[in-house]
């Protein structure tokens, strides 16, 4: 594959990761009004676990891994998912899906400093500002959407939704040297063996201690619930788990993040056309900040691009 179509192919990838999560607010949303946030996660990563299982047993997909590839791979699996989807969930029981989409866009900022400390990964002075006025464009919306600093009802939540963001950005840089070693689907296999067994173990630990593994299962009559199931498990954790893994062999950390970032704008609209959230001039405004700090931080660097190094992480 040329350099110029592999990079196509990866802003493709990347445009598609920030879809996919644009409308995962959503799905979230609908979800934890039927099931608690611990019950949704283990639906949903045993349901991405076995969908990815099925091709491995009939051999259409190889996966070849030692304990150490596992060993090495599981710092990547404990900030997301089993770290990043309890705080993201929990945070967003009690804040708006819109706050989450815009607590989510500061991970460009996280990524952009975690990068450039331990990966080395630099950037232009038009690609910074850039970065924060996508980032500034988000945080723009949420100000006036509110009228007012944070409501101190959902503090907490949004502490939650900060945190998740910071685990994000640690996986997007870490994702970036061990793209060079495994395949998307490795990655994504270990990550989702893992999140599948931690949280369905914490989930019937909990219902039986509670004494109500009934209401583990109950969920699953509704086919509503199936619906954004299906939605959560396979595209929001399998397949972006892909595409991010696939985007970052080739975009760097602090670029992809960024693209991330449109998603932000999928929700607010998703947000405004199905669950008839107002959409107000200053969205509008904010919206332009991001598609220009988006376009900024992709198109204002240096001409070269040489691969990250991957060796100061191996070791």
């Amino acid at each position: 594959m040329h350099s110029h179509s592999r990079n196509g192919a990866a802003y493709l990838a990347a445009l598609c990761y920030a879809a996919i999560l644009g409308f995962s607010f959503l799905f979230v949303k609908l979800t934890v009004t039927e099931a608690s946030p611990l019950d949704v996660l283990a639906h949903r990563f045993a349901l991405s676990f076995i969908a990815l299982t099925i091709p491995v047993l009939l051999g259409w997909v190889k996966i070849n891994m030692t304990r150490r590839d596992i060993l090495r791979i599981l710092p990547l699996a404990l900030l997301s998912p089993l770290v990043f989807f309890p705080l993201q969930a929990f945070g967003l029981m009690s804040t708006s899906s819109s706050e989450g989409g815009i607590i989510q866009a500061t991970v460009p900022i996280f990524t952009l400093l975690l990068a450039s400390y331990f990966i080395k990964e630099r950037t232009t002075v038009i690609q910074k500002i850039s970065l924060l006025l996508s980032v500034f464009g988000v945080i723009f919306i949420f100000v006036m959407k509110s009228g007012a600093p944070l409501a101190s009802s959902s503090f907490g939540g949004i502490v939650l939704l900060v945190l998740s963001a910071i685990c994000l950005s640690g996986y997007n840089v870490l994702a970036r040297p061990l793209t060079r070693q495994y395949s998307p689907m490795e990655l994504t296999y270990v990550t989702s063996i893992l999140g599948s067994l931690v949280f369905n173990l914490a989930a019937l630990g909990y219902h039986t201690i509670d004494g109500s593994v009934g209401a583990y299962v109950a969920p699953l009559a509704k086919p509503d619930y199936w619906l954004a199931l299906v939605y959560l498990g396979i595209l929001s954790t399998l397949v972006t788990s892909l595409l991010s893994s696939f985007a970052l062999k080739w975009i760097e950390a602090s670029k992809m993040s960024v693209i991330g970032n449109l998603s932000t704008l999928i929700s607010m609209l998703a947000g405004a056309y199905i669950l008839k959230e107002q959409l107000a001039y200053y969205h509008m405004i904010g919206a332009i900040m991001i598609i220009a700090g988006a376009l900024g931080t992709n198109f204002g660097g240096r001409k070269s691009s040489t691969p990250i190094k991957a060796t100061s992480v191996n070791r």
